[in-house]
C-alpha cells in the first residue's frame, strides 16, 4: 500500500491496490504539506506563509491550488464550529487474514493509528452547516490512502441507515485510492454494501450530496463516490477508476489533455459542479434549501 509521506519522483507512480489488482493513482509532487513556517505551492510554485494558506482553508493563495488534508480538518472546515457528533468512533478495523506484505497488516494498523490519532480513515456523525442538520461523512486519505477496508464501508453504510431513518441530507466527502487489498473480498463487499444502503436511501427520498476530493479512485470511484443527487469537485481533483497509464496501455491510445481531472468529468457530464473549499459550505446549504431538506 502506497504511503502518504516520502513519495517518490512524480515519474514514477506507485500502485495501489484495488479490486482487479494494482491500480496506479496519479500523484502530484510534493502534495503532502511539509514542516516549516513556509512553503512552495506544487502548482504555481509560489513561496507561500503557511498561516496564510492554513487561513485560506489549505488552499495557495495565488493559484487556489487544494492541498491535500486529513478528516479532521477537513470536518472543522466545513461545519458549523462545535457541531459534529462523532459516531462508531469505537469501530476498528481487524486482520481476518493476518495479511503480511512489507509488514504485517496489524503493525501498519497502529503505525496509521499513531500517525493520525484516527482508528481508521473515515469519520462519521451529524453536523450542521451553516444551520442545516445533516449527517456527514469524510474520507481520510491521511490513513493507508483512504482505502475502504470493512469499518469505512460500515461507518458509511451506518451513516446512510441513519439519515434514512432521520430524514437528513447525507454528505460524503470522498478521498482515497480504492479498496483495501490487506481486507481482500471484504473489502470488495463494502462497494455492494454501502451502493444497496444508498439505493434505499434514495427510494425514500433522501438527498445525497457527495464531494469529490483529490484523490477519488477505485472502489470508492465505482460505488457510492459517484451515487450522489448532485456530485460537487474540488478543483483539479484526480478522480477516476484505474489509473490513466493503466488505461492508456490497456487500449493502446493517447488520452485526451485533463483525462480524469475534475474539469474533464465536468464537461462529460460526470460532475455536476466544482466549488472550491471557500464556497462548499454556501454550495451544500443552496442544495439542501433547494430540495426542501
Amino acid at each position: 500500500m502506497a504511503q502518504v509521506q516520502n513519495l517518490p519522483p512524480p515519474s514514477f507512480v506507485p500502485p495501489l491496490r484495488g479490486q482487479f489488482g494494482a491500480v496506479p493513482v496519479p500523484q502530484r509532487k510534493n502534495v503532502v504539506v511539509p514542516e516549516g513556517l513556509w512553503l512552495k505551492c506544487p502548482e504555481c510554485a509560489a513561496i507561500i506563509y503557511r498561516k496564510t494558506m492554513e487561513e485560506q482553508q489549505h488552499t495557495c493563495p495565488d493559484c487556489h491550488y487544494h492541498f491535500r488534508v486529513g478528516a479532521a480538518a477537513r470536518v472543522d472546515m466545513l461545519v458549523d464550529p462545535g457541531s459534529f457528533e462523532a459516531m462508531d468512533a469505537d469501530l476498528t478495523p481487524r486482520d481476518p487474514l493476518k495479511f503480511v506484505d512489507k509488514k504485517t497488516y496489524e503493525q501498519r494498523l497502529k503505525d496509521e493509528q499513531a500517525k493520525t490519532g484516527s482508528p481508521d480513515g473515515l469519520l462519521a456523525g451529524r453536523a450542521f452547516i451553516k444551520g442545516r442538520s445533516i449527517m456527514l461523512a469524510v474520507m481520510d486519505f491521511m490513513f493507508m490512502a483512504g482505502s475502504m477496508g470493512a469499518v469505512v464501508g460500515e461507518k458509511i453504510t451506518r451513516a446512510v441507515e441513519r439519515a434514512t431513518k432521520e430524514n437528513l441530507p447525507l454528505v460524503i466527502v470522498c478521498c482515497s485510492g480504492g479498496a483495501r487489498m490487506q481486507e481482500s473480498t471484504i473489502s470488495l463487499m463494502q462497494m455492494a454494501k454501502t451502493s444497496a444502503a444508498l439505493s434505499r436511501f434514495h427510494a425514500k427520498g433522501g438527498l445525497f450530496i457527495s464531494v469529490l476530493a483529490d484523490p477519488t479512485y477505485g472502489g470508492t470511484t465505482a460505488s457510492f463516490a459517484m451515487l450522489g443527487d448532485v456530485i460537487f469537485a474540488e478543483p483539479r481533483a484526480l478522480i477516476g477508476f484505474a489509473g490513466p497509464r493503466v488505461i492508456a496501455n490497456t487500449i493502446r491510445a493517447e488520452l485526451p489533455k485533463g483525462f480524469q481531472t475534475a474539469e474533464f468529468l465536468q464537461e462529460k457530464g460526470f460532475v455536476d459542479k466544482i466549488v472550491s473549499r471557500q464556497e462548499l459550505r454556501s454550495a451544500i446549504a443552496r442544495v439542501i434549501d433547494y430540495c426542501g431538506k
